[in-house]
């Protein structure tokens, strides 16, 4: 499978504009506005982050677009608004997205056993109990479905006992794609019966969906991707290949350590030219990600062009899990839903955010993070190298304070 080049050639299909800049149309205070990189700044001036990258965009138009900081402490490289970032699990609801343009077409449907796609998930056992250090197996009530690996109710490595008896079926080689890879996880044991609990499955789950796309609609996962969305809504730094054509925008990552921050020894992440991990293996830069987003709170359309409907929007940000994702990875115990790979915040004040009722989106493991607010006709899109909850949560405040009308 050829892998995907993140610099592609100029042709009429990736010149797709980005949204214009304005802040008269948007209903946005441009003073207000003003202290979101002040904001941010404070946090790169405390050491807690290397930099960011935010941008607001509202009713199509971009209101912010600002970046501070570095790149890259050790040569203090400013950060600048195009640098590319990995989006880890923002990546997820690209994913999701794919799937909903297959289930369009009748590719594939959400109630499908995810055996009819791969058969090598035919027989998967779920673990009932251990017992004297022996793993007992029992048959689960239902196959796995395609709606359960959307909404993290599958049970696959997602934390419990299955993560630990996985073995070799979880392992994957260097050289795995998610042809020779994905079949290995159909022996894994379910953590739980499908559908009954959330839990989070970080990797497996949404790299499962990536090889279904790839059977359901005859491509590779990147070549379906690159001709379906990132080509079309002019994404032309988004991909999977850490190439060396990036390198001089792609931003380090870090963590934190008892001498403040620190690089982080591998800088892979989950980004391959040959494994194209729905989960979290996508790079991409602010603007690239604002095209995908605003195509969603459109409703599906963008630049007049049809990618989905705005029934299917609404029910991949529709809450499918009642309140069993509250309080888990971050989230509020209160207030919030899942969607089909999307969090959804059915109520701001329980959910204590400063986001739009049925604001809708999804985090990455070092801080990017995006919001489609509906309500707000708003995309508003955060990115760091190092996870900062208190970051994101003065962004949304800042955010919200500059809208005026």
């Amino acid at each position: 499978m050829k892998s995907l080049t993140i610099f592609l050639a100029a042709s009429t299909c990736l010149l797709a504009a980005s949204p214009p800049r304005d802040t008269a149309k948007t209903g946005m205070d441009p003073d207000r506005l003003a202290k979101i990189p002040v904001r941010m700044k404070s946090f790169v001036d405390k050491g807690t982050i290397a930099g960011s990258v935010t941008l607001v965009s509202r009713h199509g138009v971009i209101s912010s677009l600002e970046a501070v900081g570095f790149t890259d402490l050790d040569h203090k490289k400013p950060m600048r608004t195009d640098a590319i970032f990995q989006i880890h699990s923002m990546t997820k609801p690209v994913t999701a997205t794919g799937i909903m343009l297959l289930m369009e077409e009748g590719k594939l449907a959400l109630s499908d056993p995810v055996e009819k796609h791969l058969t090598a998930f035919k027989g998967q056992m779920l673990i009932d109990s251990k017992e004297e250090n022996k793993i007992v197996l029992k048959k689960p009530s239902r196959p796995i479905t395609i709606r359960d690996l959307l909404t993290h109710g599958s049970g696959l490595l997602s934390g419990g006992l299955g993560n630990a008896t996985a073995g070799q079926a979880a392992a994957r080689g260097a050289s795995d794609t998610l042809a020779t890879y994905i079949p290995k996880l159909g022996a894994v044991a379910l953590d739980f019966q499908p559908g009954t609990l959330w839990r989070y499955s970080g990797l497996a789950g949404f790299d499962v969906l990536s090889r279904v796309v790839e059977i359901a609609s005859g491509k590779a996962y990147d070549q379906f991707l690159r001709e379906r969305l990132f080509d079309p809504l002019g994404m032309k730094d988004t991909g999977f290949a850490l190439t060396t054509a990036i390198q001089p925008r792609l931003v380090t990552l870090y963590r934190r350590g008892q001498n403040g921050l620190e690089r982080v020894p591998d800088q892979s992440g989950l980004s391959s030219a040959t494994y194209f991990s729905g989960a979290g293996g996508m790079v991409s830069t602010a603007e690239d990600y604002a095209q995908f987003g605003t195509m969603l709170v459109n409703g599906g359309e963008l630049n007049g062009r049809r990618y989905l409907s705005p029934r299917t929007i609404e029910l991949m940000a529709s809450n499918h899990t009642g309140e069993m994702a509250g309080g888990q990875m971050g989230m509020s115990p209160k207030g919030i839903g899942f969607g089909l790979g999307v969090q959804v915040v059915e109520d701001p004040v329980a959910a204590d955010r400063r986001v739009s009722k049925g604001a809708w989106g999804w985090a990455g493991a070092y801080g990017t993070n995006v919001h489609i607010e509906p309500a707000a006709d708003m995309v508003q899109i955060v990115l760091m190298q190092t996870s900062t909850p208190a970051l994101q949560r003065d962004f949304e405040n800042a955010v919200a304070q500059a809208i005026i009308k």
